[in-house]
């Protein structure tokens, strides 16, 4: 038994069982045992990789977007470059060497990293040295702001809904033999029927998160860009989306609390919603890095290093491919109305 399993268990037996929201915030961000707090999860020694460590090539997209959507915003001078959940800081610093090619870019960013894990402040800053931290999006000042998140939202806590033959009925964390067991909460009053086997996840964290964005962005002009696992209402899951991932193989969600990945998948409809009154756009991966030129990048770099000309092709393929993240993953621009729909969906999904 993990020393967090150990505490949630207890908890439990305290106060009743406990919502999967509940569950996921002490999992991962636990002050001395939460998963993100006591490791590097990222690579082949941790569970995950994610894109920006795929390849560079991922990285370098989102540059062209940002400097494309800074220009498109008028070159405000200085502002804001954003990143929550930045991991090992692969993603920025790969972004804003490719922004070299927009003069006078590099020159009027200021660099926030919106990080709590100290583990991972410490990598990003041998890679990002002239970045300044916050550990909360409130925390980073007002001003125009260019800001990324890739595979952040799918990690802050969510609480799962499901329909049953009484009502609508909250999925809880509980005991069953002394084991972490799944449940249901007593029905929920006030919300209304649905067809048994209905569910909804909500989370008040992300929200938030797209709330403050787009209030930022309305009030004070620049853009956003959210990638992350996700859905649109064409591809909605059968069921709730809650999922855990140790060393890079599915686990059980309740097993080792602590010590594995937990995430869910991200309602892109809902969130574009969420970040009215800002125009938004959403396509899959694969689709909108393959309309920023990742492919004729890929091509590059094979003939530049003939030698990594495999890895390229199969990094490519990863990122873009149907059957890989290329649509699994959805990419989601928000933006001032009025100004230019930044580049990479011209076709929206």
């Amino acid at each position: 038994m993990t020393p967090l399993a150990a505490l949630i268990r207890e908890q439990i037996r305290q106060a009743g069982p406990m919502s999967v929201a509940d569950y996921m915030a002490l999992c991962l961000g636990h002050p001395r045992h939460g998963y993100y707090v006591t490791r590097d999860p990222l690579g082949a020694a941790g569970d995950f990789t994610t894109a920006p460590e795929i390849s560079q090539m991922f990285g370098e997209m989102i540059g062209l977007w940002l400097a494309r959507a800074w220009v498109d915003a008028g070159r405000p001078a200085p502002f804001l470059l954003v990143e929550l959940g930045p991991g090992r800081g692969t993603l920025m610093a790969d972004a804003l060497r490719a922004a070299r090619t927009m003069p006078d870019f590099a020159g009027a960013a200021q660099l926030w990293l919106v990080e709590t894990s100290p583990r991972l402040r410490a990598e990003q800053a041998a890679r990002l040295p002239q970045a300044q931290w916050a550990s909360r999006l409130e925390d980073v000042p007002e001003a125009p702001a260019f800001l990324v998140a890739n595979e952040f939202l799918d990690a802050l806590p969510v609480r799962q809904y499901l329909a049953t033959e009484r009502g609508w009925r909250e999925k809880r964390v509980g005991l069953a033999e002394g084991r972490l067991a799944w449940g249901l909460s007593a029905p929920l009053p006030g919300t209304g029927a649905a067809p048994e086997g209905a569910w909804r996840e909500e989370s008040a964290a992300a929200d938030s998160i797209a709330r403050q964005t787009a209030s930022r962005i309305a009030t004070h002009g620049g853009a956003a860009l959210f990638v992350d696992y996700g859905y649109c209402a064409a591809d909605r899951p059968a069921g709730p989306t809650l999922q855990a991932l140790r060393r890079h193989a599915p686990a059980d969600p309740l097993d080792a609390p602590g010590e594995a990945d937990l995430t869910w998948l991200i309602d892109f409809d809902s969130l574009a919603a969420t970040l009215a009154p800002l125009s938004a756009a959403i396509a899959p991966q694969g689709a909108f890095l393959s309309r920023l030129g990742i492919g004729q990048r890929a091509a590059r770099l094979a003939e530049a290093r003939p030698d990594e000309a495999d890895a390229v092709a199969d990094a490519l393929e990863r990122l873009t491919a149907p059957g890989q993240m290329g649509t699994l993953f959805k990419a989601l621009a928000a933006w001032p109305a009025g100004q230019a729909q930044p580049p990479g969906f011209e076709e929206t999904a």
